[in-house]
């Protein structure tokens, strides 16, 4: 693509050279926005994305009470402040919010652009980046998750699946329809964790995403799951990737979901696993409603949420020996750093791992020892 306004996001694809606007600062920042989203789609990002970039712009606007070309570095310096003192955000939030701006900024003052020349046309004015290495939040960890977030016990994790089913039969023996999506719930919470699945990648699962694993015959037609929906990099499609069954009691969760239960929601025509009573599948605030449900009425700690699942299937297979560059491709990391951000290794597993090596070491020195005296 060339110059001259042909690029996406150019001013001159926005606004008429020649051409009075009856509200000139309202409508050339409305048309640099709409810029801003073309130029970001044609990166291929996410809409979801795009959108929340152009809100954190127009937040910031709101904020300061004034245009983009009039934007000063104090000005965010005293919008971020604020977010993190008074709201509380967390260190990633903030980041992403300058990013955002950052990217805006980088955007229209960029000349192939032409909007800093078409401000100082109109406004006698131009945009400059405001967001720089001095003043915002430098990513210094890895990992910067809240530290109170973590993997559920073994037994934390029995309590909470006997919790589901104790709620569909006390719901089913009050004779409410209500049985039905909390088995489907229970049913989709143990299958987060016997894949080690996210919550949207367990959530837009369908039927047909299950199937046999010719190397795990025992397992029968639940043999490894199909996610479709992984976690995506900048610009690319959801990552597609196999999961394959480790533990032998998923085909029966599943089986008993698929060919007894699921098929009472009218299934006919969806194809989603988790169907909803009113639409296609099971909605993410649903879920995270029923979760902080049954936490409290656990008295578990807010630690734990749906994530857990997923730290709890990394952090059991590697308690349990599993080898960890198979842990690491289960859950579908490129890096072994990332799988090691996500175990939660227990201290009794530390400690029979300390006692073993020891042993082993002790042992070694006395037959060295024997083996002298003799």
């Amino acid at each position: 693509m060339g110059f001259n306004g042909s690029i996406p996001g150019a001013a001159r694809l926005h606004l008429v050279d020649g051409v009075a606007l009856l509200r000139p600062e309202e409508q050339v920042f409305t048309a640099m926005l709409t810029g801003f989203a073309n130029q970001q789609l044609a990166r291929n990002l996410a809409r979801t994305t795009v959108e929340g970039r152009e809100n954190t712009v127009k937040a910031l606007a709101a904020y300061v009470n004034t245009y983009p070309w009039l934007w000063t570095p104090a000005m965010v310096d005293e919008w971020l402040g604020d977010l993190r003192s008074l709201r509380d955000l967390k260190r990633s939030t903030i980041r992403s919010y300058s990013e955002a701006v950052r990217a805006f900024c980088h955007f229209i003052t960029d000349p192939l652009y032409e909007w800093t020349a078409t401000c100082e046309e109109r406004f006698g004015t131009h945009p400059v980046q405001v967001v720089h290495e001095w003043n915002t939040a430098v990513h210094v960890q890895d990992n910067e998750a809240d530290p109170k977030k973590r993997a559920f016990t073994k037994a934390e994790l029995h309590a909470f699946f006997a919790h589901c089913d104790d709620e569909v039969a006390r719901i089913r023996a009050f004779g409410r329809k209500g049985w039905l999506p909390a088995f489907r719930d229970a049913t989709l919470f143990k299958t987060a964790y016997a894949f080690g699945t996210r919550r949207n990648k367990t959530r837009m699962l369908d039927a047909a995403d299950f199937g046999r694993n010719p190397h795990g015959g025992e397992f029968g037609e639940y043999g490894r799951c199909q996610v479709r929906f992984g976690k995506a990099k900048k610009g690319s499609p959801p990552k597609r990737r196999g999961v394959l069954t480790v533990f032998d009691w998923t085909p029966d969760v599943l089986d008993e979901w698929f060919t007894e239960v699921r098929p009472l929601f009218g299934t006919d025509n969806n194809p989603a696993a988790w169907p909803s009573e009113r639409g296609l599948r099971i909605g993410c605030q649903r879920l995270n409603s029923r979760f902080i449900a049954y936490r409290k009425a656990l008295g578990l700690d807010d630690g734990l949420d749906f994530h857990s699942f997923r730290r709890s299937y990394v952090t059991h297979l590697i308690e349990d020996g599993w080898d960890p560059r198979f842990v690491q491709e289960q859950v579908g990391h490129e890096h072994a750093s990332t799988t090691s951000l996500y175990t939660c290794v227990s201290s009794d597993f530390r400690t029979r791992t300390l006692r073993r090596h020891l042993d082993s070491t002790i042992a070694a020195a006395l037959q060295t020892q024997t083996g002298r005296q003799a």
